[in-house]
């Protein structure tokens, strides 16, 4: 016969082992919205999207990590985050992998094709826009112009389009 002070430990020493090896969830600091669109993280960051000439096609929210090199580079992106545009404003919900510095980059891919379409000359013929609205007379703006600090979840930044 067991007693009952053996079965206490033995079913207090099971319950220790079933939680020490169940994975430990915890929830995020703040709830992103839904449709917030990456690779789930607990940093998450709003970007409105202001000025589109029409709510046709997509529009394109690329996120770059705090480097150079990466900017606008082929596969360079953290993410690409597609959504549907709305006119004149889109909102878009974008995960990053945590508290820190990047680059966003923006297009309205009103066609949908999934890339941003160019001149012969190699100009866009799709809007465009950057984090901290840097101006791009003369080509593409500096890096160290569109590096936004992201200290904490649920900042919204806005990205003014410009179209060629």
């Amino acid at each position: 016969m067991i007693k009952p002070r053996r079965l206490r430990a033995a079913a207090f020493a099971v319950a220790a082992s079933a939680a020490l090896a169940a994975p430990l969830v915890t929830a995020p600091a703040a709830a992103a919205p839904a449709g917030c669109l990456g690779v789930l993280s607990d940093t998450w960051l709003t970007v409105s999207v202001e000025g589109l000439r029409n709510g046709n096609g997509l529009v394109t929210v690329a996120v770059y990590p705090d480097d150079s090199r990466q900017f606008l580079a082929k596969g360079g992106t953290l993410k690409n985050n597609r959504f549907n545009a709305t006119a004149p404003t889109t909102r878009a919900c974008v995960f990053v992998p945590k508290p820190g510095v990047y680059a966003i980059a923006v297009y309205h891919d009103e066609d949908g094709s999934r890339k941003l379409n160019r001149s012969g000359l190699g100009l866009p013929t799709e809007g465009y826009g950057f984090s901290n609205n840097p101006a791009t007379v003369a080509g593409l703006p500096a890096f160290r112009s569109v590096r936004l600090n992201v200290p904490k979840s649920g900042l919204t930044t806005h990205v003014r389009m410009k179209y060629p």
